[in-house]
């Protein structure tokens, strides 16, 4: 393409000068020969070859020097051309320069053509470009940046600065090899001089230019005048950043930065510079500090320095947010502030860089405090009248300051907001703007904002990955603090076993502190993070506690208290206390603000009376703020919280923004959790102050100042509506707050105990008050225990209620830590695990006379509930290690009660009601251990004794104590431990040791005298004599032998039972009691309490002398009862029926649960056998309840044997083989008593179906196609059999039935020979049941629909066939052929079927599964050996569903069907399976009847309307065949005989019309006309054929009419080319000829016209409607036909229509065929001479036809028509060459491809140089390619 412009504008520049520049003429076509001379075609051969030719470029230069505008641009764009090809000598670079900068005067087009080639100039020429070369290519960019164009100036610039940094990319480049490259000058640098390569030198002298051209200085190496400072600042910072290592690695560039870049810049910013350059000047320094700082220590100083000293407030506004982005921009990079405070603050004698900075961030966050909004708490800005409910929940939580507007304003309000806080592009990015942007007052703080989350984030970054230990965590190391030495260490290896078996509710392990991980690569930094933290957090705290409280949205609050928090969490895990702690008690204060805590406890209301147990927020143990709580007191109606507003001011509460920061506190808890020590009475507090806030602010909405209301009335729900999201988040957090203490070693576990029990107020009175407390009253000083750090507000809050809540607080967190550190507390002595401080602490709390009655219950609710949580945990210890546990529990239960027991406790009435209610508690705790772990209570049965006499009074000794009652202490107490005594009698007196029988004498006594409880009394004297029946009746246990029992009957037995052998007798007694068991009841469970005692013989004896009995018993009363003549009444029946039911169950429980003890023994198969009897006689009484109950029993029992998780086998084969016979024998048919008004089957039949699951898993390893054939039978006849369901049908859900036979068939191996058929042949039965003809008129029995189960069976045919497609059998079988019929069937019916289901149709579900199946079938039948008769029925289904498809009787279609997606439906699953069969309908096996039937429904469904003839008539052939005729006659020979077939009459034959082309052409259907299949000609609206890509695209049919002349259609037999014979007609303007012809051509028949008129019809002639023949035969490909119609062609003259219809088809074969005209000398096979003549006879060879000539008119009409690109070469060479950049008819080509989106075409014109021009433009409307698809 080089060489062809080169040669064009070589020739323009000749035919230019020829009258003037002679030079030029002379040297031009000297350069023109040149290019002429070259034999290479390539292009970089071509270039290749000019580079070595210096003299090719000289007529350009000539040209450029003649200043003459054409030249100069003709010039210019060759010189460009070359350049880009690398075709420029290298020997005249300098010329071409100096050419280019000649030419900088020329017009536009020049100038830009000149900047287009410098940057491939550099490129191409980069080692030759250099020194003074360079300055002249970057001289030339500085004159046309110069120029007053506004095109020219920004391109210039862009291309300077892409020339500039090319140059420093050859510094990259040559440093790579910069031992090869020699060094040719030298520069200085700090130490002198140093030496530099030609690269480095040339970019050393531009950058230090570019300095001087900024600083209005003379440059030293560029020759240019001047440039704009904006320019060139610009082009400093390019360079700088693109090539930031250039400046670190060579000291020569970095001694300009030192002397010129930064005194520039550190003076300009000291000047008062307008806004541009000040950006500019920013954008550099911000690049240097970034990426240089480390060469530029001394200067960075200073410029840090500055910064911060134009923060001040006296500064500009702009200048100010610049230096702020740039601080934004420094604080996002954490490295870089590592390696400023390393730099500066680090080191001695150097200013507090980093410490400074932040210090200003102090400054600037305090100066203008009503600019921010600083108030009591953060509130929300707004603009105008605020209606967001934030403002709203804000205001209604009484913050002060908040006070709406009733008039909107749209002036922004004091604050901060991303809405006029921000802007759009910040300041340092306005490089377009001259003068400063209008900046809002906040955007400083927003920014400042910025830089500390940035600041915090960085820290963040780099600490948290470095505490995360490498090593796998041992939750055995997490307690290295255990005590060896105490009196539970002997026992801590198994507790420490129990330990790890708990899965961590916490799964990061104790964070490691990186200042320890002194041989980290990364300690240094560490260090200097440290140091950070250390330096800044004043600054940090400070700046965050002013917008803590400012007026921020929600976005800019967020971030800050993410800030802040991480902030934190680095000082935290750095163990840096002093800052954690500070910044810690901030976020606290900023949660619970102090104001709102003081107004709270100021308004807490004063009860009279000592207020009853409250539920707070905080007080479930189980979670933070319970929502619940919070709903309960939101029932208030809106209109009573109106009501009470003007009368009761609201206590303030927290906001969402509290809670945000509560819920900060408490992550940062569970992330520092291990190491915050101390710290933990500051997180816990202040969640003991939120709950205390919230309590009392609900508390005072219930009960409003002056009014009274009733406590359960709920007051201002509005709390709930603005806080339930945020609640539940903080409940969320607290919750895994106290969880991730599970995780904690002993030591900070102990701290996070001691911080909850430090927040426990108890007060300790001065004196007793014996009638208990009226009024509250001020504690005695020093009477509190509060926290160190906590801050408490005692001295303000007296309020009892208050107080009560706190304390509920503390127990609640206390007993919810208790009870996730269960193992903890069990694993570790009671002073290491934490358990004596945290039982201590709730005794305390529980006993205390001075606690509140509330306080003291939940104590000892709590103490209960982490004794019993403790005691769940030691059920599977080691009897050694749970004894010592019970021990300690219990030990804990006696020490709560002996401060209760006390005689010298002075109590008031009051507090003796509490005494009795913390007594009640803790004895039904004991009851509780009882009932949960009293069977495995090892130790302390004497301390369980003494509790339940702690509720008698201790007497002293006396020894008339049985004449006197026991006196109890309470009578609510004696029940409640008699529960406990209850226990032991009944059912743990066989636990208890020796000694505690005299102690359980005694307590019996006790309950025997006392007076309080009648009933309590008598029911002891029965223990009595349980107890005296216990001790006489120890003894060993009895065993069953064979030699005791075989053999003996009941009288025996009985003598065995009264002899003096102990074992003997008790043996007997056992086996005889069974045996007055089993005749008197059905109740086996004696079995259930001796069955594991059992051996397998006992169990033998069992079965042969218990069981089978009870079940012959049975059988004999069924007998009796079934006999016809039988007396018993039909309830009497029933009733033995059911027993029969119970008796199986019970009996089926049995042999399940010792199924492996029964069959351990040698008479296990004979017992199965008799077994499996019974069943069977059970089972022939045909009773629809018992066969049920059997089939469910034998499902239950073969479940439990040989189950793959035990090695035993229970059934062998034997034993497998009776099972599967009583299965197999036959299905029973249950029929209907006479009295069951509705019979259901269903439960029978699956319980059927389902034992055969379980018989399948026993006999699957040797299954045979036989039994499979039997399953397959007795399924069929299980779902034949089966009744409708009685309360749902099976239209759109199958029965449980359905669902067990189908399940069973699922399972069913199909790798057995025949197995796949088999199924696939049941399977279509169950798919046509739904269809198959329903109940008779009067028939008792309802059949299923079995809708659900064809639809199911249809997705399992199609599984089991695309499973087995390659499998023979399946189409050997017919079982294919029957699956194709039964899918066939829905769909023929389709809107016939008169069942309407829910989900998708039977005839949908159908098409889909045929379609798939045919997808998997077809490409096996075509291919596998199968009989003709197999294929014939397979296609026949196939063709019968490919008709139904097409075909729908809408009429009968229901109002709810959508015909219209159900034809969309149709219409795809059509097209589908055309492209599944139209390969294969062509086999010689497939029947012409079958064939016949799918195209002639194909016809049918075709036509939109029917076509209507002057006299129709129908006539049938042999084959079935329809035609229409115009006359009666209408005589068919017969078909299969041969011979041949005579039509007479006119014969319609289709055609179709498209609403657009498409190709390649293809043949959509065929039609059959005169006994011939005719395909129809299909044509386009203008008369071209055309093919059809899609049936969518049909959009009317018409029908040509074959005249009646045409007597004789024959076709001969064995013969495939019929003969159309046509006698003379007239030539009409329906041109039937022609149609005939056309029909021919798509056959190949051979047509034969006779008796055509003179001056009659020929092949070229056409009716505007359809194309000539002659055109018809080239598309079709016809060669017989093609070569027919040109014989009958003139001699002379050339015909276009051939040419046309061969190159729609795109077949070059028959494009040559169609070009070689007779009388021509035509063109040779393939050698390209031939040609052809022009419409005026003149003869033209080929290659030499004119464009403007009809001839080659007609050669581009019909090049327009190919989409080959081959074709269209060949008929674009049949011309003269003209460029077919200049043919407009080629551009239209172009664009009508486009518009078709035939991109092969497009890519071949593009290629060939076709311009685009208008092309998007062209194709915007209608081009099915995009614009920029093309240009790709």
């Amino acid at each position: 393409m080089t060489a062809q412009i080169l040669s064009s504008e070589l020739a323009n520049l000749i035919q230019e000068s020829k009258r003037k520049h002679s030079d030029l003429r002379n040297a031009a076509e000297k350069s023109l020969d040149e290019l002429k001379g070259l034999r290479s075609t390539s292009e970089a051969q071509i270039a290749a070859d000019l580079s070595q030719r210096p003299n090719f470029v000289t007529p350009f230069l000539i040209a450029c020097g003649t200043k003459n505008v054409k030249f100069t641009g003709i010039a210019v764009v060759c010189l460009q051309r070359l350049v880009v090809s690398r075709a420029l000598s290298r020997s005249r670079l300098k010329e071409v320069l100096d050419a280019f900068r000649e030419a900088t005067s020329a017009g536009l087009d020049v100038q830009l053509k000149i900047l287009q080639a410098l940057p491939s100039l550099l490129q191409n020429y980069a080692d030759d470009l250099k020194g003074d070369l360079l300055a002249a290519a970057l001289n030339i960019c500085t004159i046309l940046q110069a120029s007053k164009n506004g095109i020219v100036n920004n391109t210039a610039a862009a291309t300077l600065q892409q020339l500039v940094v090319a140059v420093f990319d050859k510094v990259v480049a040559e440093d790579k090899i910069a031992l090869e490259v020699p060094t040719v000058g030298e520069a200085p640098t700090e130490n002198g001089t140093v030496q530099l390569r030609a690269a480095a030198l040339d970019a050393y002298r531009v950058f230090n230019d570019l300095c001087l051209l900024t600083e209005s200085q003379k440059p030293q190496f560029l020759r240019s005048t001047g440039m704009p400072q904006t320019f060139g600042l610009e082009l400093i910072e390019s360079a700088l950043t693109n090539h930031a290592d250039i400046f670190l690695t060579h000291p020569e560039q970095a001694h300009i930065l030192r002397t010129r870049v930064m005194p520039f810049i550190i003076s300009s910013l000291s000047e008062k510079l307008n806004f541009a350059v000040t950006v500019r000047i920013g954008r550099i320094l911000y690049t240097l500090l970034r990426r240089h700082l480390s060469i530029l220590q001394s200067e960075g100083e200073m410029a840090l320095g500055l910064i911060t000293h134009m923060l001040d407030h006296d500064t500009a506004l702009w200048k100010r947010s610049l230096c702020m982005e740039v601080l934004r921009g420094i604080f996002a990079e954490a490295a870089l502030i590592r390696r400023i405070f390393a730099m500066y603050d680090a080191q001695e004698g150097r200013k507090s860089i980093l410490k400074n900075l932040v210090a200003a961030f102090v400054r600037i966050s305090t100066e203008k405090p009503a600019v921010i909004g600083l108030g009591h708490q953060s509130t929300i800005p707004t603009l105008g009248q605020s209606s967001g409910s934030d403002q709203a929940m804000l205001e209604a939580s009484g913050v002060p300051g908040i006070i709406s507007s009733s008039v909107g304003s749209n002036e922004p309000t004091a604050g901060i907001s991303t809405q006029w806080s921000t802007m759009r592009v910040p300041c340092i990015d306005q490089l377009d703007k001259t003068d400063p942007p209008a900046i809002p007052e906040s955007y400083i703080y927003s920014l400042t904002l910025a830089c500390v989350s940035g600041f915090s984030e960085g820290l963040a970054k780099f600490i948290l990955p470095l505490t995360v230990p490498d090593r796998p965590r041992k939750k055995v190391s997490r307690q290295p603090e255990a005590d060896p030495k105490s009196s539970d260490a002997k026992n801590s290896p198994s507790s420490r076993e129990i330990l790890e078996r708990r899965s961590s509710i916490k799964k990061n392990p104790v964070p490691v502190n990186p200042l320890l991980l002194k041989d980290h690569p990364l300690y240094s930094d560490v260090n200097i993070c440290a140091g950070i933290v250390e330096e800044c957090w004043p600054a940090i705290l400070a700046t965050c506690s002013t917008f803590l409280y400012a007026s921020l949205d929600s976005d800019y609050y967020h971030g800050l208290v993410r800030s802040f928090q991480k902030f934190t969490h680095v000082a935290g895990l750095l163990h840096l206390a002093t800052p954690r702690d500070a910044f810690l008690t901030t976020l606290g204060k900023a949660a619970v603000p102090p104001n709102v805590l003081s107004a709270t406890a100021a308004g807490a209301p004063t009860p009279s009376t000592p207020p009853p147990e409250t539920s707070s927020m905080f007080s479930n143990a189980k979670g933070l703020l319970s929502v619940e709580s919070l709903v309960s007191h939101a029932t208030t109606s809106m209109t009573e919280r109106v009501r009470q507003t003007s009368v009761d001011v609201g206590t303030p509460s927290l906001n969402t923004r509290n809670l945000l920061c509560l819920r900060a506190l408490l992550n940062l808890g569970i992330a520092l959790g291990p190491t915050l020590g101390s710290a933990w009475g500051i997180i816990l507090g202040t969640l003991q102050e939120a709950d205390l806030v919230l309590f009392s602010s609900t508390k005072s909405a219930r009960t409003p100042t002056g009014q009274k209301s009733d406590i359960s009335s709920a007051g201002d729900g509005s709390l709930l509506v603005n806080f339930g999201s945020e609640i539940k988040a903080v409940e969320t957090a607290a919750s895994r707050l106290l969880e991730s203490t599970v995780d904690f070693p002993n030591a900070p576990f102990l701290e996070v105990v001691t911080a909850l029990c430090s927040l426990f107020g108890r007060e300790e009175p001065a004196e007793v008050i014996a009638s208990g407390p009226t009024s509250p009253a001020s504690p005695p000083a020093g009477a509190r225990r509060p926290s160190q750090i906590h801050r408490r507000i005692h001295s303000i809050n007296t309020a009892p209620s208050t107080q009560n809540q706190e304390d509920l607080f503390a127990l609640a967190k206390l007993g919810e830590v208790a009870s996730i550190n269960i193992e903890r507390l069990t694993a570790y002595d009671p002073e290491t695990s934490g358990w004596a401080i945290l039982t201590s602490e709730l005794i305390k709390a529980a006993c205390s006379p001075s606690t509140p009655s509330s306080v003291r219950l939940r104590a000892a609710e709590i103490l209960v509930r982490l004794v019993l949580d403790t005691a769940a945990t030691t059920l599977s210890l080691p009897d050694a290690s749970r004894g010592v546990i019970q021990l300690r529990l219990l030990e804990t239960f006696r020490s709560a009660l002996l401060p209760l027991e006390s005689d010298d406790r002075e109590t008031s009435v009051a507090i003796h009601s509490t005494d009795i209610d913390v007594h009640k508690v803790i004895l039904e705790g004991l009851k509780s251990i009882l009932e949960q772990c009293g069977e495995t209570l090892i130790s302390g049965w004497d301390i369980a004794f003494e509790i339940i006499g702690s509720v008698f009074m201790k007497l002293g000794k006396d020894d008339e104590r049985g004449l006197k009652p026991s006196t109890t202490r309470s009578f609510r107490l004696i029940r409640s431990s008699f529960g406990s005594l209850q226990l032991i009698c009944s059912d743990f007196l066989s636990s208890l040791p020796n000694s505690c029988f005299i102690i359980l004498v005694d307590t019996l006594y006790n309950f025997c005298t006392q007076d309080d409880d009648l009933n309590i009394s008598l029911t002891t004297v029965t223990f009595f004599w349980v107890l005296s029946d216990f001790i006489s009746g120890r003894t060993s246990s009895f065993s069953l032998s064979p030699d005791l029992i075989q053999g003996s009957d009941e009288h025996t037995l009985v003598e065995m039972a009264s002899g003096k052998d102990l074992t003997v007798s008790d043996a007997a007694l056992w086996m005889l009691l069974l045996l007055r068991l089993a005749t008197v009841t059905t109740d086996e469970r004696i079995f259930d309490a001796y069955g594991d005692q059992l051996s397998p013989e006992a169990w033998s004896m069992c079965l042969k002398s218990v069981i089978f009995k009870l079940l012959s018993s049975i059988d004999e009363q069924l007998k009796v009862t079934t006999e016809p003549d039988s007396s018993i009444s039909g309830k009497d029946r029933i009733g033995w029926n059911e027993t029969t039911v119970v008796v199986l169950s019970g009996i089926t429980k049995l042999l399940a649960d010792y199924l492996d003890t029964l069959s351990s023994h040698p008479t296990f198969g004979k017992s199965w056998s008799t077994l499996l009897g019974h069943y069977k006689s059970l089972l022939e009484f045909k009773i629809l309840d018992i066969n049920t109950s059997v089939f469910n029993s034998l499902r239950q029992v073969l479940s439990r044997g040989n189950v793959s998780d035990s090695k035993k086998t229970n059934f062998d084969r034997h034993a497998i083989d009776l099972a599967w016979g009583l299965w197999s024998d036959s299905l029973p048919v249950i029929k209907p008593e006479a009295s069951e008004k509705r019979f259901d089957n269903q439960k029978y039949l699956v319980a059927y179906v389902s034992a055969l699951q379980e018989l399948y898993r026993l006999v699957q390893t040797d299954l045979s196609a036989d039994r499979v054939h039997k399953m397959l039978e007795l399924l069929r006849e299980a779902i034949q059999q089966a009744s409708a369901a009685t309360y749902s049908a099976d239209i759109d859900y199958l029965t449980p039935l359905q669902t067990q036979v189908l399940e069973s068939l699922k399972i069913i191996r199909t790798d057995i020979e025949g197995v796949p058929g088999a199924l696939i042949s049941q399977v279509s039965e169950f798919v046509g049941l739904a269809f198959e003809s329903k109940n008779a008129p009067g028939s008792e029995k309802q059949r299923p629909t079995y809708v659900a189960l064809s639809k199911a069976s249809m997705v399992l045919i199609e599984s089991l066939v695309l499973s087995h497609s390659s499998d023979h059998d399946i189409y050997s079988s017919g079982a294919l052929a029957s699956a194709l019929t039964a899918l066939a069937r829905p769909i023929v019916l389709k809107y016939s079927f008169p069942i309407v289901t829910k989900s998708i149709s039977p005839w949908r579900q159908s098409t889909s599964s045929s379609l798939a199946i045919l997808k998997s079938i077809l490409p096996v039948i075509t291919k596998a050996d199968l009989e003709d008769e197999i294929i014939r029925s397979i296609w026949s289904s196939i063709v019968t569903i490919g008709n139904a498809i097409t075909n729908a009787d809408c009429s009968e279609a229901g109002e709810a069907v959508n015909i219209k997606d159900d034809q969309e439906f149709d219409i795809t699953s059509f097209l589908t399976l055309r492209s599944l069969i139209t390969p294969a309908l062509g086999s010689a096996v497939i029947p012409d009847k079958t064939r016949r039937i799918y195209t002639e429904s194909l016809f049918h469904t075709s036509l939109i309307t029917s076509y209507i003839s002057p006299c129709p008539t129908t006539c049938h052939n042999g084959c079935g065949t329809t035609y229409t005729t115009e006359h009666e006659a209408c005589t068919f020979s017969d078909g299969k005989s041969g011979g041949s077939r005579t039509a007479t009459g006119s014969l319609s034959v289709h055609t179709v019309t498209l609403s657009s082309p498409a190709s390649p052409p293809t043949l959509v259907q065929s039609v059959s006309s005169g006994g011939l299949s005719l395909p129809p000609t299909i044509t386009s609206g203008s008369g071209f054929p055309i093919s059809v890509p899609s049936p969518t695209e049909i959009v009317s049919i018409h029908t040509i009419t074959i005249p009646k002349e045409c007597q004789t259609i024959t076709q001969t037999a064995g013969s495939t080319c019929p003969t159309i014979t046509c006698a003379g007609f007239p030539i009409s303007s329906s041109d039937p000829a022609g149609n005939v012809g056309r029909a021919a051509c798509f056959d190949g028949a051979c047509l034969v016209f006779s008796g055509v008129e003179e001056g009659g019809w020929f092949p070229t002639s056409h009716n505007y409607l359809f194309a000539p023949p002659i055109q018809v035969a080239a598309q079709a490909g016809s060669i017989a036909m093609l070569k027919l119609f040109q014989e009958q062609l003139p001699e002379s003259g050339f015909e276009p229509w051939p040419v046309t219809g061969a190159a729609i088809r795109g077949d070059l074969e028959i494009v040559k065929l169609a070009m070689r005209l007779p009388g021509s000398t035509g063109q040779s096979e393939g050698d390209g001479d031939g040609g052809g003549d022009d419409m005026n006879g003149r003869q033209q060879p080929f290659g030499s036809i004119e464009h403007v000539t009809e001839t080659g008119k007609a050669i581009l009409s019909a090049r327009s028509y190919t989409s080959s690109p081959e074709v269209y070469d060949y008929l674009t060479n049949a011309l003269l060459p003209v460029p077919i950049a200049q043919q407009h008819v080629a551009y239209n080509d172009l664009r009508n491809h486009a518009q078709l989106g035939n991109m092969p075409m497009v890519l071949h014109l593009l290629d060939l140089g076709v311009p685009m021009q208008k092309l998007g433009r062209d194709c915007q409307r209608s081009s099915k390619l995009s614009l920029e698809s093309i240009r790709k």
